[in-house]
């Protein structure tokens, strides 16, 4: 009997391994080589100087890099407002049957299939000041004199990159969403209107909670990749102008293969790490009280 047993369980540790020896390859020893070289001043050749935990007290003491950080959290939280706002209003109107419903599903979700250098080629062309596409429409319209310079001005930078982000993001969202509304049974939409509830009450006190575990799910891994979003804002502006749209993830990219400071860049993808883990930890306990 004993020996079944233990049989039993060495049979499930051998099916796991395989797992667990990927998971080690491709996540553990990464996150713990990162944290390694974060202790040495390093080129990552032949300079391996010792500095301990040194960098790491210079980004908290950084007003800059603290600067960035907030920089990012607004940038993640205009992002993902765009995604769950335009996500859930298109998957609330997906989920109506109306002729050619199967047609503007797949075109919506078009943004999303692009690779992100498309997409930042494609948003940097129709920004570009000279020739165009958003300029020459804004002025058939005649809201703007003259052509407007979105991604070298600091003041419209910023909205710029976050258009072009809520736009390559906003399908996940809204299929993910429109998943979750179509797994909800007609029968408490039927007891909604047999109680006399309105259209706004119904959304709030039966669609919503319905979602939610959805939402925390959509919530979690959009925020998190968002934060440490790197490609559409590197080929739109590179941080620029004059660190309008300088994320964090600009200034690692920066710090590590501009100016070669390995340890420190990777001082500060540790803290980015930590960063996206409080984040997911945070949601987690304010959205998802019910399922501990």
């Amino acid at each position: 009997m004993n020996s079944s047993k233990t049989k039993t369980q060495w049979s499930g540790y051998w099916f796991t391994l395989p797992a667990a020896l990927m998971l080690g390859a491709l996540v553990v020893y990464p996150l713990l080589y990162g944290f390694y070289i974060s202790l040495f001043d390093t080129n990552l050749l032949f300079r391996w100087n010792f500095v301990g935990l040194r960098y790491y007290l210079e980004v908290f003491t950084n007003a800059e890099f603290l600067g960035k950080i907030l920089l990012t959290l607004k940038f993640t939280f205009f992002t993902v407002a765009g995604h769950f706002i335009v996500g859930m209003i298109l998957a609330l109107l997906l989920n109506q049957k109306f002729p050619g419903r199967v047609f503007f599903r797949a075109v919506l979700i078009v943004p999303w299939l692009f690779p992100e250098v498309v997409v930042g080629l494609l948003w940097k062309w129709m920004l570009n000041p000279m020739y165009g596409l958003f300029n020459q429409f804004l002025q058939d319209l005649g809201l703007i004199a003259g052509p407007v310079s979105w991604l070298g001005n600091q003041e419209t930078a910023f909205i710029s990159v976050v258009i072009a982000a809520i736009w390559k993001g906003f399908p996940l969202v809204m299929i993910l969403l429109l998943a979750g509304l179509q797994a909800i049974p007609d029968e408490l939409y039927e007891a909604g209107q047999i109680d006399g509830a309105s259209r706004q009450q119904i959304f709030r006190f039966i669609t919503l909670p319905s979602l939610r575990s959805v939402l925390m799910v959509t919530l979690i891994l959009d925020t998190v990749w968002w934060f440490k979003h790197f490609t559409i804002i590197w080929i739109l502006t590179q941080g620029g102008p004059v660190n309008a749209t300088s994320v964090v993830s600009i200034d690692i990219f920066k710090t590590a293969f501009e100016y070669f400071r390995f340890g420190q860049a990777a001082a500060l993808a540790v803290v980015v790490f930590f960063v996206c883990f409080l984040i997911g930890y945070v949601y987690r306990r304010k959205l998802g009280e019910d399922d501990d």
